[in-house]
C-alpha cells in the first residue's frame, strides 16, 4: 500500500471513529429557568446564591493565591498537565459578563463553555450536573453581582494528546451523562438534601473517589490518593476499619463545621475545604451531610486484611521515639487531649494505607482550619528536621500497631518519598 493510500485509510478510519462517536454522544440538556426573576439581582437571589457557591467552595479553583476572589488564575494540577481555573466576575472581556443563565446552567449541567467547548472535568461537572436549575440561576445571580475583575483567563497547559477535544469527547461518552438530583422517596427530607450536597454541589467525591488511569472517579467515596497533592482522601463510607459509618453524628458535624472534633483533626486539602467552604453553611445542611455519609455502604477494606506486625526491635525504638517527641500531647496511652490534641488510639486515619497522610504530618507539622467554632487551633510542630527517614518510619509503625491499632508498618522508603512533595 502506498503512503497516500495508507494516508487515506487513516484519515477514513479517524473521521469513522468520530462519526461513532457523534452518533453514539448523548445529547445536551436543557432546563429551562422557571421565570427571568431566577436569575435577576435581588437581595435574595445574590444572598442565596452566595451561600451555594460556599457550599461548592467555588472559591477555591477559581481564586488565585493573593488574586481577587472569583477572578481565576488558580493552578490546578493533574496527572495530565496544569489547568487554570477561569475568571468568573462580570467582566465582560474576560469573565462571564456576555453569559446568560443558560450558558451558566449549560457549564454545570452539561460540561460546555458558553462557546460550546468541552470542559475538561477538572471542573467537577459530573457532579456539578445534579444542581437543580434554581440553585444554578441563584449562583449566577450572585456571581454577576460581583466586582468585575479584568483578568484574562490562562491557557491550560495539557500534554499532547490531552489537549485534544476530540480525545475529551471520547473520554465524556465513556466515563459522563448529564444527570438531575431525584429524591429517594424511601428516605426522609434530611437525608436527601444530604446526599444532594454531597454527591453534587460540594463535589466530595473529585477527591474521596478512585480515580483510573483516564482520570475518571468512580464515585464511590472509597477513598483515594490525589496524586499530584501527594495526600490522601480517606473513605467515607462505613465500616469499623475506614469510613464514618462509626463515628457519632455530633463528632462528624464538629470536623466539618470547626475542623476538629474528638475522633480526629480536618488537615492538608480537607483544612481549606473547611475554612473556605464547609464552617460557612448551617449546622442543618453540615447535619444532613453526616446523616448520608453515616449511611452509606462500607468500603472496601484495605488490601492488607492482617498487616505484618511491627519487629520488637522497631516497636521497641518507636516508643522511644513516641515517648521523646508525642507523648506530651497524645499521652502514653494514645488517648490525646481532643479537641486540641486528636486521640491515635482507634483513630482510623492513623492506620489509613497508605500511610501518606500521617508520614506528612510528622514530616511537616500542620494546623487544623481557624474556624468560628475553633478559632485558635492548636498545631502540630514539624518533626522533619528532627528525624531521619527510619525514625518516621519508627515512630509511626509503634502508633500504627498500638493501643488496638492495627495499621502496617510503615517502609522508609515511603517516608523519604514524601519528604520532598511540595506541601500545596
Amino acid at each position: 500500500m502506498s503512503k497516500r493510500l495508507a494516508w487515506f485509510a487513516l484519515a477514513a478510519g479517524t473521521a469513522a471513529a468520530l462519526a461513532a462517536v457523534a452518533l453514539a454522544w448523548p445529547r445536551a440538556e436543557m432546563i429551562p429557568s422557571a421565570s427571568p426573576a431566577a436569575w435577576a439581582a435581588t437581595p435574595e437571589n445574590i444572598a442565596r446564591g452566595a451561600y451555594l457557591a460556599r457550599a461548592g467552595n467555588c472559591v477555591a479553583c477559581h481564586t488565585a493565591r493573593g488574586g481577587a476572589e472569583y477572578a481565576g488564575g488558580r493552578a490546578l494540577d493533574t496527572p495530565f498537565g496544569r489547568l487554570y481555573g477561569p475568571n468568573l466576575t462580570p467582566d465582560r472581556a474576560t469573565g462571564i459578563g456576555h453569559w446568560s443563565a443558560d450558558d451558566f446552567w449549560n457549564a454545570l449541567h452539561n460540561g460546555r463553555s458558553r462557546d460550546a467547548r468541552l470542559l475538561y472535568p477538572a471542573f467537577p461537572y459530573t457532579n456539578t450536573t445534579l444542581v437543580s436549575r434554581p440553585d444554578s440561576d441563584a449562583l449566577f445571580a450572585y456571581f454577576r453581582s460581583l466586582p468585575a475583575t479584568h483578568r484574562s483567563n490562562q491557557p491550560h497547559e495539557l500534554a499532547f494528546p490531552y489537549n485534544q477535544q476530540a480525545l475529551l469527547a471520547l473520554w465524556r461518552l465513556l466515563y459522563f451523562k448529564p444527570g438531575t438530583f431525584t429524591p429517594d422517596p424511601r428516605r426522609g427530607a434530611e437525608w436527601n438534601r444530604g446526599a444532594y450536597l454531597v454527591e453534587g454541589l460540594g463535589h466530595c467525591s473529585a477527591c474521596h473517589s478512585p480515580r483510573n488511569r483516564l482520570g475518571a472517579s468512580g464515585d464511590t467515596l472509597a477513598g483515594g490518593l490525589m496524586p499530584t497533592s501527594g495526600w490522601y482522601a480517606p473513605p467515607l463510607g462505613a465500616g469499623a476499619r475506614a469510613g464514618l459509618g462509626n463515628w457519632d453524628k455530633e463528632h462528624i458535624v464538629a470536623l466539618l463545621q470547626t475542623g476538629v472534633s474528638a475522633r480526629g483533626t480536618a488537615s492538608g486539602p480537607m483544612a481549606e475545604v473547611v475554612a473556605r467552604s464547609l464552617q460557612h453553611l448551617t449546622t442543618s445542611d453540615v447535619g444532613a451531610m453526616a446523616t448520608y455519609l453515616k449511611s452509606l455502604p462500607a468500603s472496601p477494606a484495605p488490601a492488607q486484611d492482617s498487616p505484618a506486625r511491627p519487629g520488637e526491635q522497631l516497636l521497641a525504638e518507636g516508643k522511644r521515639l513516641y515517648g521523646s517527641y508525642c507523648v506530651d500531647c497524645h499521652g502514653a496511652q494514645g488517648k490525646g487531649k481532643p479537641p486540641a490534641y486528636p486521640p491515635l488510639a482507634g483513630n482510623h486515619a492513623v492506620t489509613l494505607t497508605p500511610a501518606v497522610n500521617a508520614i506528612r504530618i510528622v514530616l511537616n507539622g500542620g494546623f487544623p482550619p481557624g474556624t468560628k467554632g475553633n478559632p485558635r487551633p492548636y498545631g502540630m510542630p514539624p518533626f522533619g528536621h528532627e528525624l531521619n527517614d527510619a525514625q518516621v518510619a519508627a515512630v509511626l509503625s509503634y502508633v500504627r500497631a498500638s493501643w488496638g491499632n492495627a495499621g502496617a508498618p510503615v517502609p522508609v522508603p515511603e517516608v523519604n518519598r514524601y519528604r520532598s512533595v511540595p506541601l500545596d
